[in-house]
């Protein structure tokens, strides 16, 4: 079991698009009221009060949707200037990250993951949900931006999802030869969404790989991650493809992270919440930081026995609560 060392913050639980895999249709949303969000204080507070003490090094900020958390740019300055950060990440669908790019970068934000799960502009909006004019144009601006900026690693989430998407691999995987972008391709994950996850609603990362060993060749890079990504490249290529295989290949032997929710819930897996802890109400009862770290140590040590697909979900297989609410 690897050193457990890297914490998830997510920050807001609202998100601006509505991606089929995160916040489907139909499903019941019911957000987190803005006094029930950790502040960014009460999130420097856990994180030099409990988490750095317990050896976490490594923080990335997810959502929801960051872009949307107020005073953003504030903490991710504040996150980076404590000496004990190693590394300092955030995940975005990047529709806000054309004027947001620079300050963040500037305030100590280097490395930034992008969801981009199609490079075509109707395919794109019918998998984010959008009814209106096209968000496609806006959110590769934003990538763009990122890029211009210095963000490296530039990493690329795909979320391949049969029938939508399936046929943009090759097209995905190309972006990673005359960029240095990392791309990485999901397998399709039940949460939330019973009618899009049927018997095998994802597809393979074995076939994936062999579709680009097809086409260009295939070698593993030396270039790895903090995640549970298995890291190839295209001969030549400056950029890398990684392959998140959860469905296929369970990695949760490997996991090095655990996850904060918006409102303060410590889980130890993204859907398996066995032994989770309420930091939120504890902290805001005075609660003596150092029962605090025993408590969340005595999770740390449970978490090599849990196991996602030993979740609680639903009679069809899935997860009730969606990926907004976990904490992506």
């Amino acid at each position: 079991m690897p050193k457990i060392d890297y914490l998830r913050i997510s920050l807001i639980d609202k998100c601006n698009f509505r991606c089929q895999y995160c916040m489907p249709e139909g499903a019941e949303l019911n957000y987190v009221l803005n006094q029930e969000l950790l502040t960014n204080q009460e999130i420097i507070s856990l994180l030099q009060g409990v988490f750095i003490p317990l050896g976490f090094t490594k923080f990335r900020l997810t959502g929801g949707e960051p872009l949307l958390r107020p005073g953003l740019v504030d903490l991710v300055h504040e996150i980076a200037q404590l000496p004990e950060t190693e590394d300092l990440a955030l995940t975005t669908n990047a529709f806000l990250l054309k004027k947001l790019a620079q300050p963040l970068y500037d305030a100590g934000l280097k490395r930034i993951n992008i969801s981009l799960d199609s490079l075509n502009a109707k395919t794109f909006d019918q998998i984010i949900g959008n009814r209106g004019g096209s968000r496609w144009q806006q959110t590769w601006e934003g990538i763009q931006q990122a890029h211009q900026v210095g963000f490296n690693p530039l990493k690329l989430n795909v979320v391949i999802i049969p029938g939508l998407n399936d046929t943009e691999v090759l097209d995905l995987a190309e972006l990673s030869i005359k960029r240095q972008w990392h791309i990485r391709f999901i397998e399709f994950m039940p949460i939330g969404n019973p009618e899009l996850f049927g018997d095998k609603a994802w597809i393979d990362s074995a076939y994936l790989r062999e579709q680009i060993r097809q086409k260009w060749g295939l070698v593993e890079s030396n270039i790895k991650g903090n995640g549970p990504a298995d890291v190839f490249q295209i001969p030549g290529a400056q950029g890398t493809l990684g392959f998140i295989s959860q469905m296929s290949e369970c990695f949760c032997d490997r996991c090095n992270r655990v996850r904060l929710s918006a409102d303060g819930w410590l889980r130890p897996c993204l859907l398996n919440e066995t032994g989770q802890i309420d930091l939120k109400t504890a902290l805001r009862n005075g609660q003596d930081l150092a029962k605090l770290q025993a408590q969340i140590n005595d999770l740390l040590l449970l978490k090599p026995e849990i196991n996602f697909k030993e979740r609680d979900s639903g009679t069809d297989g899935t997860y009730s609560r969606t990926m907004s609410q976990i904490g992506g």
